[in-house]
C-alpha cells in the first residue's frame, strides 16, 4: 500500500536523523512542542469537541466519552508531560558495561534507539502527545494510528507538534499520523515490518488481540486491566474502604481501575455491607457470588465472565474466599497481569501476596490507580506492558531502547 510505504520511508529517514541528535537538541524540540500545544489549545479543544459530538451521536458510553474528552487541564497535562520528559536523563548512548577479554578485545554494551515505533490506540488523544514525547526523547520515529473516534483531535495535536519541530529545525516526520481509519489500512500497518521495528497496541482487549494475531512486526502488549483488591482477614477497614473507593471510582475508564474485589470470609459479614454502602452511593453495581449475596441480597449474581471482566463502567465483581491462598489462586486465574492489591496489616501475608501474585504491579495497602508512568517517576508513559519480555509495567524511556555491543580491538583476528 503506497500510502503506508510513504509513511514508513519518511519515518525511517527521520529515525536516522534522530539517532544523531544530542540530548539538548531533543529537549529543545520537546519544549517547542509543549509550548505549541498550550499556544494552540483552542484549536485542539475545537477539534476535540467535534469528536465528542460524533461520539455522543453514535451512542458512545460514558467511560469512553471520558477517555476521549480534552479540556484545559488535560491539554496542560499533555504539555506538562512533555516537559517532564525533558527533565529526565536521556538513556541513549549510555554504556551499560565494558569488559576486557583475554584476547585483548574490549567489549561493551551501549543503549540505542529501537528505530521506528508504531502505536495503535483507541479514544484517548492525550496518548498522541505522550507517545511522541517518549519516542522523540529516545531517538525513535513514531507512526501513530489512533481510533476514528478521536481523529479530529489527533490530527490537530500531530499537526501542531510537527509544525513546532519544523520551526526548531528538527525532522517533522519524527511523528506521523495515519489519518485513514479504514480497518484494512490498520491491518496493513501491522504488517509493515520493512519499516517498523516495534508495534505497541494500546486499548481494549479486542484491539490488542487483533494486533497480536495479525502483526508481523514484534509486539509489546499493553494490557487490559482486570485489577483486583483483596481485603485480607487482617485488613484495616477504613483503609480498605478508602483504597477501594479510590481504585474504583476516581476514574472508571482507565486500565488501572479496580474491577474486582476479593474478601476474606472471616471479615465478610462486617466488611461487605460497608463497602456496598460506600460504592453504591456512587452508583457502583455489584455482581457477587452466593456467599456475598447472602450478606447483601441486593447484589446481582456474578457469572464466570464477570470475574475476568474489565468493565470500564459502574460495575464491580465480588468474591468471598476462605484463605489468602484461595485469594491468590482466584486472582492469578482471572487477572490480566496488570495491577493487584492486598489490604492487610500482617507482614507475612503481604510478602506472600507480593511473591505469588503474577502481575506487572503488586501493591500492599495502596490503590491500583498508581500504576502510571508519571506516578512511577517515568514522566509520560507509552503504555503499561502486561507481558514479560523486554518491558513490563509502565513503559517509560528505557522500555523504548535497545542495545548494541561495541567492540574495540588492536588488530585481533580469530
Amino acid at each position: 500500500m503506497k500510502y503506508l510505504e510513504d509513511i514508513g520511508m519518511k519515518a525511517r529517514k527521520a529515525a536516522t536523523v534522530l539517532n544523531t541528535l544530542k540530548q539538548e537538541e531533543k529537549n529543545q524540540g520537546l519544549r517547542k512542542a509543549a509550548n505549541a500545544l498550550l499556544t494552540h489549545e483552542t484549536k485542539i479543544l475545537e477539534a476535540n469537541e467535534a469528536d465528542i459530538i460524533l461520539g455522543k451521536e453514535s451512542g458512545m458510553s460514558e467511560s469512553l466519552i471520558d477517555r476521549l474528552t480534552l479540556d484545559h487541564e488535560r491539554v496542560e497535562g499533555m504539555a506538562k508531560g512533555l516537559l517532564e520528559v525533558v527533565a529526565l536523563q536521556d538513556p541513549i548512548g549510555e554504556v551499560m558495561s565494558m569488559t576486557n577479554r583475554p584476547n585483548g578485545l574490549t567489549i561493551g554494551q551501549k543503549r540505542v534507539p529501537i528505530g521506528v515505533i508504531g502505536i495503535i490506540y483507541e479514544s484517548r488523544p492525550n496518548v498522541t502527545a505522550d507517545a511522541f514525547g517518549l519516542c522523540f526523547k529516545t531517538g525513535n520515529a513514531v507512526i501513530l494510528r489512533g481510533g476514528s473516534d478521536a481523529l479530529h483531535s489527533n490530527i490537530a495535536i500531530v499537526t501542531i507538534i510537527r509544525e513546532a519541530l519544523e520551526e526548531a529545525g528538527l525532522p517533522p516526520d519524527a511523528v506521523q499520523l495515519i489519518e485513514d481509519t479504514d480497518r484494512e489500512v490498520a491491518r496493513e500497518f501491522m504488517r509493515l515490518n520493512k519499516y517498523i521495528d516495534l508495534l505497541i497496541p494500546r486499548g481494549g482487549a479486542g484491539l490488542i488481540q487483533t494486533v497480536v494475531e495479525n502483526s508481523t512486526v514484534p509486539v509489546i502488549e499493553t494490557g487490559t486491566g482486570n485489577c483486583h483488591v483483596y481485603v485480607d482477614e487482617y485488613a484495616d477497614f477504613n483503609m480498605a474502604l478508602d483504597i477501594i473507593d479510590n481504585a474504583k471510582t476516581q476514574r472508571l475508564s482507565v486500565c488501572n481501575t479496580c474491577e474486582s474485589l476479593v474478601v476474606h470470609s472471616k471479615v465478610a459479614d462486617n466488611f461487605i455491607p460497608l463497602v456496598y454502602d460506600r460504592l453504591t452511593q456512587k452508583q457502583i453495581v455489584f455482581r457477587a457470588d452466593e456467599r456475598a449475596r447472602a450478606i447483601c441480597n441486593d447484589m446481582e449474581p456474578a457469572t464466570e465472565e464477570d470475574y475476568g471482566k474489565e468493565y470500564l463502567d459502574r460495575l464491580i465483581s465480588l468474591k468471598v474466599v476462605d484463605s489468602i491462598e484461595e485469594a491468590i489462586e482466584h486472582i492469578n486465574f482471572y487477572n490480566t497481569k496488570h495491577s493487584e492489591a492486598i489490604i492487610t496489616s500482617k507482614y507475612e501475608n503481604a510478602m506472600k501476596f507480593l511473591n505469588e501474585i503474577d502481575a506487572a504491579a503488586v501493591y500492599v495497602n495502596a490503590s491500583t490507580r498508581f500504576t502510571d508512568g508519571s506516578e512511577f517517576g517515568f514522566g509520560a508513559e507509552i503504555g503499561i506492558s502486561t507481558q514479560k519480555l523486554h518491558a513490563r509495567g509502565p513503559m517509560g524511556l528505557l522500555a523504548l531502547t535497545s542495545t548494541k555491543y561495541i567492540i574495540f580491538g588492536e588488530g585481533q583476528i580469530r
